[in-house]
């Protein structure tokens, strides 16, 4: 258990990284127009919010700190 909380909070954390670092990226399908049966769509790609990378490495680290912490 100890190194599945250690594993687990190294990934959370790595992904924060990565959100913070502006890496991680999705794609949001927008209606533009749309007349009768006819529509336009736009693609727009956004990165994930800041707060989420924070909130990661701040619950990365406490599940690491707890995997350390906890005793066999």
């Amino acid at each position: 258990m100890r190194i599945g909380l250690i594993v687990a909070g190294l990934l959370i954390a790595a992904l924060g990284v990565g959100v913070l670092m502006g890496k991680l990226q999705y794609t949001q399908d927008k209606e533009v127009l749309k007349v009768g049966d006819f529509s336009a769509k736009v693609q727009q790609e956004q990165s994930a919010p800041q707060w989420l990378g924070i909130a990661g490495l701040v619950l990365g680290g406490a599940l690491v700190l707890a995997g350390v912490v906890r005793k066999s």
